[in-house]
């Protein structure tokens, strides 16, 4: 099936990661026709090594390491990015996780800020940087990797990480709102548990599947599942969707 994406030029977050998101979004969204495919993280030597694979694929793609909690980072980040390609067709903003795991009774507003600066400010950022282009076209697609973990509250008020992503929900239906008017389209895919480096440890199989045993279709997320749902939304597929929350996580969110 053709997603239209043929010709698109896309900019992943978060893609230095070998078994992250980041990584099999890029992948998938090569493949399925955007000729270009720029990719970054605050690892670039995990970096080149997704931009490798994008240009095995016969595609484009330069990796650029940027700190995107950083506002002159992701600025530089987005101008180079135009300097080679012209133009950003696609946002997939997937950089995230938990930067902070001190209790709430014990935690400073530092340590809060570190989710929120990591979660949700770098969204607004990269957002931000890459709007005057798309609204000069009259064209645009945002994709935010946001989390389950913002209808589970069996946390505590302390797990910022959480409220941080309910912040990208809030962000992304705001954005979409506004920005619909000139062609642009903004959506969220809100990931369940999936054995990726969020997951602690050497075993990440093994607790992915201790969380699958309390998820009701009996299994924990893949990699390819919510790069599948992002492709979605970064196609025509869904060009008349926008200022939604896809939760997928196997019937653990129904919202």
């Amino acid at each position: 099936m053709d997603l239209g994406l043929k010709g698109k030029v896309a900019l992943v977050t978060g893609a230095g990661s070998q078994i992250g998101f980041g990584k099999e979004i890029a992948l998938l969204l090569a493949k399925e026709g955007c000729d270009a495919v720029a990719v970054t993280d605050i690892n670039i030597d995990d970096c080149n090594k997704t931009a490798d694979a994008i240009k095995k694929l016969g595609k484009k793609s330069i990796a650029v390491k940027a700190d995107v909690t950083n506002q002159a980072d992701v600025a530089a980040l987005v101008k180079k990015v135009m300097d080679e390609y012209k133009k950003i067709d696609i946002l997939c903003n997937v950089a995230g996780g938990i930067a902070s795991r001190v209790p709430y009774d014990k935690a400073k507003p530092e340590d809060w800020d570190k989710d929120i600066h990591l979660n949700l400010y770098s969204i607004m950022l990269t957002c931000q940087a890459v709007l005057s282009s798309m609204r000069e076209k009259k064209a645009g697609v945002i994709i935010n990797i946001g989390s389950g973990s913002t209808r589970m509250y069996g946390h505590g008020a302390g797990n910022t990480y959480a409220i941080s992503k309910a912040g990208v929900d809030t962000f992304t239906k705001q954005l979409a709102f506004n920005e619909a008017k000139n062609g642009i389209r903004c959506n969220c895919v809100a990931p369940g548990p999936a054995p990726t480096n969020f997951i602690p440890g050497p075993d990440k199989k093994g607790m992915i599947d201790m969380l699958a045993k309390t998820i009701p279709m009996g299994r924990g997320a893949t990699q390819s599942d919510i790069a599948n749902a992002t492709a979605f939304f970064a196609s025509d597929l869904s060009s008349y969707i926008t200022g939604q929350i896809l939760h997928v996580s196997g019937g653990s969110v129904l919202d």
